[in-house]
């Protein structure tokens, strides 16, 4: 075995033995659920599910009803299904599938009393990526991405499906800006006519859209597609006929727009945001032609939405590590909480849910110590398909356990996380695991979302998941704290945290580690160039150079915005908060990862730092993956960079397991 090849090595061959026992007891069938959907009776439930059929590549979707206890699949045929959406009436499922062409995702509609398989809806220009019932169940409003179109971090970066090109291996790869595939449109499926037409104008691209009425619909647009346009994209309402009245503006970000049904009322989340899709944060709430109001929604940071009915929105979010749902009444003003947990959670990147007509709430609930199940929240609770199987009681046999940490930034400013621990006593080698973001959050969540999480803790160490100043669920003030300070302040709270422990007897102050991705890849880098305490770090995805990641990435407005700065001017944050900077104080062990594929933190960011450290003794290795975007997904490559993490953690600050 060499560093290079780690394939058929013993620690290659545990973590491949890992993911076999975890998966391969439900290969063929959902490991993970997302995208809840349900009737307005709530008879009929929807989930999307992530199904292995074997460990390679990444998973396919599929649709499936949830029926008591058991899943079924929605529909048959080939290829992924997902976002299963009932009409109003119930009768009828609109999903999206990519079976007639892989990748390339369009409508279908299966209806109750139809014999066969579900039927297609023409073709649109495109990728759809979500779709939406009108009020009366006539008309499905779809979204749909160019084949083109910047994919948002969190989806892995990259682009959109886009077909190959019939060039020779020696042509070049062309750049020439925003070109008509970049662009997001809004097209409207009208059943009795069985046509599809396109909704919004040339020159507007539509980030999100819902129905806001029979009439119109309301959008999160921008100007131009590329992905650093949404920061400054407004809310706007587009009619029928295409014509586009700006709604509301804002200094931050907007997402989750929600109408009722007559568009007399609408809601949207307002929120200090670092990424598309990974929304949360003020309710506002307006009639008319009204201004936007903020709303009490009892200290949520709120990331999905939905109007029950004319007067009544449903809503979830995040309150510290609680997950909660909950109502608003736009009559009364009154939030009304319905279910609150800091022992589980829901959703992926953040909660999510679905809403019947007589207000209970549908989600997939999990925690680190629960596997998914499909839950219905009221006045009672009706625990529905669970993914109970022996590779779920396997993780739940090595994960050890989660629970709540605390503890005070140097400047009196209360944090907490969450801290996964194997059995026994400490101290415990630490692998501190920094979160995306900055504005994201670590929640209750199974496997923390991370597979490296229970399989470290499996090889005898802690893993800390904190929430530093900049993470959601603490209000938008708490948030900003990040703005134009990231590398400043937050700094110290990831150090505090790993002194907490080790007063605390559960960190060993000889064997610390650090690991993240995206803004926790910055802050891998970034750590070990401040402290030499760390004895190993694994920055993947990360930004160690602000110069050179303003003119490669696609978000350029990101960094220039959570820096507060401008990389023309000398001495200013994108050079001295930039890691490539300070590479030679570090003495740090690092292991450098980064997908061939991220457009939003290019891999020469993971170059960059992996030859500063060379230049400086400082050893280093540097691992790109040819077919990962922003983050590691696909098996097996998944193997190999968890058969790296675990080897770099045991070589450098060993657990004694194995």
């Amino acid at each position: 075995m060499t560093d290079i090849d780690v394939r058929g090595s013993a620690t290659w061959n545990l973590v491949e033995e890992h993911f076999r026992r975890l998966h391969g007891p439900v290969l063929g069938r959902p490991h993970k659920l997302l995208e809840p959907s349900c009737s307005a009776d709530g008879s009929r439930i929807a989930v999307t599910g992530l199904v292995y059929d074997e460990l390679a590549g990444l998973p396919r979707q599929s649709c499936f009803l949830v029926d008591g206890t058991d899943l079924h699949p929605l529909t048959g045929s080939s290829g992924s299904s997902r976002q299963p959406c009932f009409s109003p009436g119930g009768a009828t499922v609109a999903f999206l599938s990519d079976r007639a062409e892989a990748g390339r995702f369009q409508l279908y509609l299966l209806r109750e009393d139809q014999l066969g398989e579900a039927e297609a809806t023409p073709a649109v220009p495109g990728t759809v990526e979500y779709c939406s019932w009108s009020p009366d169940g006539t008309r499905v409003l779809l979204g749909v991405a160019g084949l083109g179109a910047d994919l948002a971090g969190g989806q892995g970066s990259g682009t959109t499906y886009k077909p190959k090109e019939e060039l020779p291996d020696w042509h070049p790869h062309v750049e020439v800006g925003a070109t008509e595939e970049a662009w997001r449109s809004l097209w409207v499926h009208d059943l009795a006519a069985g046509a599809t037409t396109r909704l919004s104008p040339e020159g507007l691209n539509a980030w999100e859209a819902v129905w806001s009425g029979p009439d119109a619909v309301l959008a999160v647009t921008s100007p131009a597609p590329d992905e650093s346009a949404w920061y400054t994209a407004v809310l706007s309402r587009v009619g029928l006929d295409g014509t586009v009245t700006e709604r509301a503006g804002s200094d931050v970000h907007f997402g989750w727009p929600a109408a009722s049904p007559s568009g007399e009322r609408l809601a949207v989340v307002e929120a200090v945001c670092s990424d598309r899709w990974v929304v949360a944060g003020d309710l506002l709430v307006g009639s008319g032609d009204a201004a936007l109001a903020r709303v009490d929604a009892g200290g949520v940071d709120v990331t999905a939405t939905q109007w029950i009915d004319a007067d009544r929105l449903g809503f979830v979010g995040v309150r510290g590590l609680e997950t909660v749902a909950a109502v608003y009444d736009a009559v009364s003003g009154k939030t009304t909480e319905l279910w609150s947990s800091t022992d589980t959670s829901c959703g992926m990147r953040y909660p999510e849910a679905a809403w019947t007509a007589d207000g209970r709430v549908v989600i997939v609930e999990e925690g680190y110590a629960r596997p998914q199940q499909v839950v219905v929240l009221g006045e009672d609770r009706v625990e529905l398909a669970a993914l109970s199987h022996a590779g779920a009681d396997y993780q739940l046999s090595i994960g050890g356990r989660a629970e709540t940490v605390t503890w005070s930034a140097p400047d009196g400013l209360p944090l907490e996380g969450i801290l996964c621990v194997p059995d026994g006593e400490g101290p415990f080698p630490l692998v501190v695991n920094i979160h995306g973001g900055p504005v994201w959050g670590f929640r209750n969540l199974w496997s923390m979302l991370y597979a490296w999480t229970p399989l470290l803790v499996s090889q005898g160490y802690a893993v800390l998941n904190p929430n530093p100043r900049g993470s959601s669920g603490r209000g938008q003030d708490f948030a900003r704290l990040v703005f134009g300070e990231m590398g400043g302040d937050d700094t110290a709270d990831f150090t505090s945290a790993v002194d907490a422990l080790v007063e605390r007897g559960i960190a060993d102050p000889a064997r610390l580690g650090v690991i993240g991705g995206s803004y926790g890849g910055y802050m891998s880098s970034w750590l070990v160039t401040q402290d030499q305490r760390w004895a190993a770090a694994v920055p993947f995805a990360p930004v160690t150079n602000w110069y050179s990641q303003h003119f490669t990435s696609n978000i350029p407005f990101f960094d220039a915005l959570f820096l507060d700065g401008n990389p023309e001017v000398p001495g200013d944050k994108f050079h001295t908060r930039s890691p490539v900077a300070h590479a030679s104080k570090v003495r740090t062990p690092c292991l450098n990862v980064a997908g061939a594929l991220d457009r939003c933190t290019p891999p020469t960011q993971a170059r960059e730092f992996h030859q500063a450290l060379l230049e400086h003794g400082v050893e280093s290795r540097l691992a790109i993956y040819p077919g990962e975007g922003h983050g590691v997904r696909a098996f097996p490559a998944v193997i190999d960079f968890c058969t790296r993490v675990v080897d770099w953690f045991q070589k450098h600050m060993p657990a004694g397991r194995g």
